[in-house]
């Protein structure tokens, strides 16, 4: 049994298979996602898990160059907004109207689904390479 790390076998499985460049979604838990593209559902209840717990887990085991938000997030959450690029300092950002989000999303290699009931606490992800110490 696996010890440490995320414990879900189909989220462990769709990161250990990400390539550079490959894109994919953490979002709330009404995000609309695309039919086709393979969904992790997190959600338990309101807020269980996080946004914040999620994004963490995930980026304990991602290595990520790049991410996509929102632009309505600057207003209607600058709280999370400031988790994100904390979390993200030094990746490339990139802003864009929420219905382009969700355009875009149909594109990403799997969404994860949180039980976040915050607004636009959406984010693509954009793998980048892990290099061996």
């Amino acid at each position: 049994m696996k010890k440490h790390g995320i414990l879900n076998a189909q989220l462990a499985g769709y990161i250990a298979a990400l390539g550079h460049k490959d894109t994919f979604m953490i979002g709330d838990a009404g995000m609309p996602i695309p039919k086709g593209v393979p969904v992790v559902d997190l959600a338990v209840t309101g807020g269980i898990p996080s946004f914040r717990q999620v994004m963490d887990a995930v980026l304990e085991e991602t290595a990520v160059e790049g991410f996509t938000l929102a632009e309505e997030i600057k207003m209607k959450n600058p709280e999370l907004l400031h988790y994100i690029r904390e979390k993200l300092d030094g990746c490339e950002c990139e802003f864009i109207p929420h219905i382009q989000l969700k355009q875009r999303s149909a594109f990403v290699k799997f969404a994860v689904r949180t039980g976040e009931f915050t607004p636009y606490p959406n984010v693509i992800l954009r793998a980048g390479v892990a290099f061996p110490a």
